[in-house]
C-alpha cells in the first residue's frame, strides 16, 4: 500500500479502544485518526476525519453496530467496517454483511487476524475471523442438490444483491430469480427470506 490505511476504532470500552490503538499503530502503514464510544460520536468522528477503515463492536450503548454499519454504508460507501465482536453466532454475521460490513473478527483473535483483515478489506476481499467460520460450520444445513443457476443465484445472494440486481449480473428476468429462490427455499426447507440469506452465507464461508 502507498499511503497509510487510516482506521477509527468504534467501542464502548476505553481500555479496548487504548489496546487496540496501541497494537494497530506498532503495523507499518497503519494510523488510527479517530475513536468513538456510541453512534452519535461515530457519525460525527466519521464526518470529521474520513478513515478508510471502520473497526466497530457490535454491542454498544444505544445504537448498535449493526445498525451504525447500515448508516455507514448508506453515507459513505466507500468506507470499509469490520466487525470486531465477540458475539460469534450466525445471525449477527449475516446481518452484519447484509447490513454493508466486508469484515467479521472475534475480539479473541489474534491481532494478526486483524492486520489479515484490514488488509483484505483493503484490497476488496471480504475477510472473515476462523472462530466465525467454524461457527458458522457447526450449525450449517447439508447442501441439498442444487443446479448450476441456483448455486449461481445463491451465491449472489450471499453477496448482498437483491433478485434485480441478480436478473441483472445474469441476464435473467426478475421473475426467473424469484423462481430460484423459491426453488432453494424449498429444497432446503428454508422458511422467509432472513434463512434464505443465512445459508446463503453460511454456504459461502464454509466453501460448501
Amino acid at each position: 500500500m502507498n499511503s497509510a490505511v487510516k482506521l477509527m476504532l468504534v467501542d464502548d470500552h476505553p481500555l479496548v479502544r487504548d489496546g487496540l490503538r496501541v497494537r494497530l499503530e506498532t503495523v507499518t502503514g497503519f494510523t488510527v485518526i479517530a475513536e468513538a464510544e456510541d453512534a452519535a460520536s461515530a457519525l460525527a468522528a466519521m464526518q470529521r476525519s474520513q478513515p478508510d477503515v471502520v473497526l466497530m463492536d457490535i454491542a454498544m450503548r444505544g445504537t448498535s453496530g449493526i445498525d451504525l454499519v447500515r448508516q455507514f454504508h448508506e453515507q459513505y460507501p466507500q468506507v470499509q467496517v469490520i466487525m470486531l465482536t465477540m458475539h460469534d453466532q450466525p445471525q449477527y454475521v449475516v446481518e452484519a454483511f447484509r447490513h454493508g460490513a466486508r469484515g467479521y473478527v472475534l475480539k479473541d483473535s489474534p491481532a494478526q487476524e486483524i492486520v489479515a483483515a484490514v488488509h483484505a478489506v483493503m484490497a476488496g476481499r471480504r475477510y472473515y475471523s476462523a472462530g466465525v467460520a467454524d461457527a458458522l460450520a457447526a450449525g450449517a444445513t447439508p447442501a441439498p442438490l442444487l443446479t448450476q443457476r441456483e448455486q449461481e443465484v445463491l451465491k449472489l445472494i450471499a453477496d448482498g444483491l437483491s433478485s434485480k440486481e441478480i436478473a441483472s449480473r445474469l441476464d435473467l428476468s426478475v421473475r426467473t430469480v424469484e423462481t430460484h429462490r423459491l426453488n432453494i427455499k424449498r429444497k432446503c426447507e428454508l422458511e422467509g427470506s432472513s434463512a434464505l440469506i443465512k445459508f446463503a452465507v453460511e454456504r459461502k464461508l464454509t466453501g460448501a
